[in-house]
């Protein structure tokens, strides 16, 4: 079953910003791991492996409303201290989620977890849809293939942060539908335990996009990644249970992200 988490922090002291790259919330969340679970925390650190898990960049809670179409996924001034942050985690293995559970079961807001030299405070855990936050939400595979529709042809996505995938040992930015789908459908197979063999993609066309290129900066690497929206169609006479298919990976975005480096930032994208 996969989790989208929503971390509610609060940083006693300034975060500053070459502690706020994906190298280094990547190295939180495995301290948060190896808090509850240390041959776990281990297993992660040294695997190579398609990791379950992706990771968004730290967010400043505004005080105003927020569409949460864009995320922020650069910092060049630091976060002053008490500034209230949020942190998206998800989860897509229900097992590495019932693993983590005395961490969200016991959470205790007076224990500090560092950032760089700041303290961070968890002081609450959002895991279902929220009004105001609508990147916390939770549902099994199951329901997520079963509500999927089998007439929608219509899909959109939200780039919140950079997204790069890996093509013939080379990074491509365009979002080309070979690239979106497979990417989906790879990590739909591998944790769903509901197999797609195959879809349609042949049938997926382009309708509209609004995207541009950004940089993001991790270790000492600099990574290129597109943002904004791209809308598809299905076109074509296509059996209704493929339509479903499709809809229920567009749907699976939300927890799988897509490409590379979602576990440092990138590729956080949702369906809108």
């Amino acid at each position: 079953m996969p989790h989208s988490l929503v971390l509610n922090l609060i940083p006693q002291s300034p975060i500053y910003p070459e502690f706020l790259t994906g190298r280094h919330l990547h190295a939180l969340f495995l301290t948060l791991v190896s808090f509850v679970d240390k041959s776990l925390g281990d297993y992660l650190h040294s695997s190579n492996a398609d990791k379950a898990f992706t990771l968004s960049p730290l967010q400043i809670q505004r005080q105003h409303k927020q569409h949460h179409h864009s995320l922020q996924f650069s910092h060049q001034k630091l976060i002053p201290a008490d500034t209230p942050i949020w942190w998206r985690i998800s989860l897509l293995d229900g097992t590495l989620f019932q693993k983590l559970a005395p961490l969200w079961l016991n959470l205790n807001p007076n224990h500090p977890w560092h950032l760089g030299s700041a303290d961070l405070y968890i002081t609450s855990i959002q895991g279902t849809p929220q009004s105001t936050q609508p990147w916390a939400n939770a549902c099994s595979y199951t329901q997520l293939y079963e509500q999927a529709s089998d007439s929608d042809r219509t899909l959109n996505f939200n780039f919140a942060t950079p997204v790069s995938f890996r093509q013939g040992g080379y990074d491509t930015v365009l979002p080309i539908k070979e690239c979106v789908f497979n990417s989906l459908l790879s990590r739909w197979n591998k944790y769903s335990g509901i197999e797609i063999s195959s879809i349609p993609i042949e049938s997926i066309y382009p309708s509209a996009f609004d995207i541009n290129t950004e940089v993001l900066s991790n270790y000492e690497s600099k990574f290129i990644g597109c943002v904004g929206g791209i809308s598809y169609r299905i076109l074509g006479d296509i059996e209704s249970t493929s339509i479903k298919q499709i809809n229920a990976l567009a749907d699976f975005a939300l927890y799988a992200g897509l490409g590379r480096k979602t576990t440092m930032g990138m590729g956080i994208v949702r369906r809108v």
